[in-house]
């Protein structure tokens, strides 16, 4: 369907003529004669000057009624599609501290750091939220939203995937990736409210404590479900031998449990990539608040055409006299 969305403009189309009536005309002296030097030699006379003239005002005025078309914006509708909604919102955020290229994880039978497996598990969690608003953020030294809540939820896949350890900082600033969340997060309804926060650490870094972060997304609203992810066991070879060492003893188990509690949320553990992909299926699993489906209804601009039309008939408006000139001095030279 076609339509104005602007067409109070089109009030403009009669200013040239308002303008001429109450615009004093200029005034000036026109020769009236021209002395020639060659007898018999005759210029055309002036009555042949009107139609070019006419010609002239009549691109000009055709001009200045495509210009005001183009303001009123003409668009073409299209035919309205519903755009389903859950109303969740949902942010991720990543640990990406030294720690996480430990390589205590497996992905296809074959050693991986904790960075890579939750990259290659998480990609498939986001895809799975069509319909969820999506984020991320990822915490180190400090805490950086690296995609905002979007449907697009490609872009958020893609910018996980493109992610690197040691991107924010070296150290685990878990206080200040809360903080960061819930202030992108409270402008939302309240009930809608979801982190998803992984990490294999302990808050070495930023600003914000760990427990004021969880009493203030514990006062928003903030439902966060946090992972600690790291093997128990890992075997190592050093000069003395072989050894196994538990690569995840500094994991803050007690702070996430308590942050996931208190935030209306829950612990979970990971201590390999199967346990991680089981985590993320039953966070999937949450049920979303429902909200109003949206009509979305594609919207062609238009404007250029009339406004290109209007620059063609301009430009010929200012070529006419040109013309003009050059006809009356082929017929003096001739």
């Amino acid at each position: 369907m076609f339509e104005l969305a602007w067409p109070w403009l089109l009030a403009i189309l009669p200013l040239p003529f308002i303008a001429a009536r109450l615009l004093p005309r200029a005034r000036g002296t026109i020769s009236t004669a021209l002395h020639l030097p060659h007898l018999g030699v005759a210029l055309p006379q002036q009555a042949d000057v009107a139609p070019v003239s006419r010609l002239r005002r009549t691109l000009a005025l055709l001009a200045w009624a495509l210009l005001a078309l183009a303001a009123a914006r003409p668009q073409f509708l299209g035919v309205p599609e519903d755009v389903p909604r859950s109303g969740r919102d949902l942010l991720l955020a990543v640990d990406t501290s030294g720690s996480m290229s430990t390589e205590d994880m497996q992905l296809g039978g074959a050693p991986a750091t904790r960075f890579a497996a939750i990259q290659a598990i998480a990609l498939d969690f986001i895809h799975r939220r069509q319909a969820d608003r999506v984020g991320l953020i990822l915490f180190g030294t400090r805490a950086y939203l690296l995609v905002p809540l979007t449907f697009d939820l490609k872009t958020v896949g893609k910018q996980l995937a493109d992610a690197t350890i040691g991107l924010a900082g070296r150290e685990t600033a878990i206080g200040d990736a809360v903080g960061l969340a819930v202030k992108r997060l409270r402008a939302r309804p309240q009930k809608q409210r979801v982190l998803v926060l992984l990490t294999d650490g302990v808050n070495t870094a930023g600003e914000l404590d760990p427990d004021k972060a969880i009493d203030l997304a514990a006062a928003n609203g903030v439902r966060i479900y946090t992972i600690g992810i790291g093997a128990d066991e890992l075997r190592v070879d050093s000069l003395f031998g072989s050894r196994v060492v538990n690569p995840s003893a500094d994991l803050d188990e007690k702070m996430l449990t308590h942050m996931a509690e208190k935030t209306g949320g829950r612990y979970f553990r990971a201590r390999d990539s199967a346990a991680l992909a089981d985590i993320y299926r039953v966070i999937d699993k949450l049920e979303p608040v429902a909200d109003t489906t949206q009509s979305l209804r594609p919207i062609d601009e238009l404007y250029w055409l009339p406004l290109a039309a209007a620059l063609l008939a301009g430009a010929l408006a200012f070529l006419v006299p040109g013309w003009r000139m050059r006809f009356v001095r082929k017929v003096v030279a001739t």
